[in-house]
């Protein structure tokens, strides 16, 4: 655990190796450290990287989370949270992979104008979509059969809150027509953008508008046989494909 502006992050860091950067993970939201498995550390190997794995308030062991959530929690996570949970913990060189929320606070992170290499954003939002809220909603109206709090209490102190949170946030009506495209022309480094073909919590939109809207190169990857999780259920691909981004920001810095 580690504290930060009065709250209390679980997180594991693997240290890099001198020169190297690390690679920063930023969870779905419904993720956890413990939900990555064991996808960081051996991306990490692979490149000769440091990693910092990390749970966000609510979520895994960390401090609970005041809720509800502002509208823009995404945003002030990326902007404001990260870089001060990273300058707590002495990263300044690093590279960020995050997945679905977390790839969102990572282009937030960026178009702040906080330091890095370059990122990864695996089935990332950077707008409202029907799609996106029907999927959750439809999470929620089976919350009562009790199977999801099961799988959830593996990885969460508070399954219910972690739940509630995620929810919450993404079905409040202040939240309708939220996008964070007029940010992303300020994104200058290297991205690479993943969306499964059948992700059913966001269009192929996602990642084209993140190509049309950022003003550094992008690498788009649009993932056959792949649902929300391209961790999960792509992993051979998804490893293959972020060690060559990982090595290319490393060869270019």
């Amino acid at each position: 655990m580690i504290a930060v502006d009065g709250h209390r992050y679980e997180h594991v860091l693997i240290a890099a190796p001198a020169g190297a950067p690390t690679l920063v993970f930023l969870h779905e939201g419904l993720g956890s450290v413990s939900m990555w498995r064991d996808f960081p550390a051996r991306l990490a190997a692979r490149v000769g990287c440091g990693a910092l794995i990390y749970s966000r308030l609510g979520h895994g062991s960390s401090d609970p989370e005041p809720l509800p959530r502002p509208p823009d929690f995404l945003v002030t996570h990326g902007r404001d949270v990260l870089p001060a949970l990273l300058a707590r913990l002495g990263l300044g060189d690093v590279i960020l992979v995050g997945h679905s929320d977390g790839g969102t606070i990572a282009l937030t992170y960026l178009a702040a104008g906080h330091t890095g290499r370059g990122a990864i954003v695996a089935a990332p939002h950077v707008l409202d979509e029907p799609v996106t809220w029907r999927a959750i909603a439809e999470q929620r109206a089976r919350w009562p059969d009790g199977k999801l709090r099961v799988r959830l209490a593996r990885h969460h102190r508070d399954p219910v809150a972690a739940f509630e949170g995620w929810t919450g946030q993404w079905l409040a009506p202040g939240f309708r027509n939220w996008s964070i495209l007029p940010l992303l022309s300020a994104i200058r480094v290297p991205l690479l953008a993943v969306q499964g073909e059948d992700d059913p919590y966001g269009s192929m939109r996602q990642i084209d508008e993140i190509a049309n809207h950022t003003a550094g190169p992008v690498e788009v990857a649009k993932l056959a046989d792949c649902g929300h999780d391209p961790f999960r259920d792509a992993p051979k691909r998804m490893l293959d494909l972020c060690a060559a981004f990982v090595n290319r920001a490393c060869e270019t810095a």
